[in-house]
């Protein structure tokens, strides 16, 4: 009975799983692009079929959703309850976005795939490097990564999980994402893109989960939040959809050199 009922819970956390909001996704999608080399940047835009990294940034939300793709609709998250870690939590036997990010990894860098595969793994891979850098896809499976917690936002109720898909890119900065790539990585030094193009999907995934704790202890059930809480997160936002562009960047100019 208790498996049946994480297994629902984690059906209806898929409902509502998905990460940044299409501005966040085109932000970290674009930060990448910049932070190419040229020659891997002419590769992945053959392997795209001419388009660029933010066309698809948002492409697997929508793909999530469909019959050919509705596997991966567990990949754009993992959950970390309280007191565990991502390597001490259950893992969900239809994957993670740590999971996914290390296979599409390897599978492009193995050289095998058709041009087709190679494409549909790609823009995976730009998508997945956003939800893993979004602080509630490491949020607790007890609240369904913030889908269960409701806060109020400038006098309206909402998800705090769709609060921080959407309304706080938004609104912290009413940028386009070029501005964003503009703000926050053309003024970002070089040993700081040094520092940032490190890790593993798992240390990414942990820290989202330290924002993740934070977030939850200034956004409790009900909560009035407005200006001081945009205050309050808006350089864990930056920091977060800077790291994940130049991370992106980091992979793709492994696997395409």
């Amino acid at each position: 009975m208790k498996k049946l009922l994480l297994i629902l819970i984690s059906a209806l956390y898929t409902l509502t799983c998905f990460g940044w909001g299409q501005k966040g996704h085109d932000a970290v999608a674009y930060i990448a692009e910049c932070n190419l080399t040229p020659k891997v940047y002419k590769k992945v835009v053959k392997a795209l079929d001419g388009h660029s990294l933010v066309y698809y940034a948002n492409w697997m939300d929508n793909a999530s959703n469909t019959d050919a793709y509705r596997y991966t609709k567990s990949w754009h998250y993992a959950n970390v309850d309280e007191g565990f870690t991502y390597q001490t939590m259950k893992k969900n036997p239809n994957g993670d976005v740590v999971t996914a990010i290390e296979d599409i990894v390897a599978k492009l860098k193995s050289g095998e795939l058709s041009a087709e595969e190679e494409a549909v793994n790609l823009k995976f891979l730009i998508h997945l490097v956003g939800d893993v850098h979004a602080p509630m896809h490491a949020g607790r499976l007890s609240d369904l990564g913030g889908n269960k917690t409701y806060v109020t936002y400038f006098g309206k109720k909402t998800k705090l999980h769709s609060l921080w898909d959407t309304p706080l890119v938004e609104d912290i900065h009413r940028w386009s994402y070029t501005e964003w790539q503009q703000q926050l990585d053309k003024h970002c030094s070089k040993e700081r893109k040094q520092e940032l193009a490190s890790g593993t999907a798992a240390d990414w995934l942990a820290e989202s989960h330290a924002v993740a704790v934070e977030i939850y202890a200034a956004s409790t059930e009900g909560k009035k939040l407005s200006y001081d809480y945009q205050n309050q997160f808006a350089p864990y936002l930056e920091q977060r959809i800077l790291a994940g562009g130049i991370r992106l960047a980091m992979l793709l100019n492994e696997i395409y050199k």
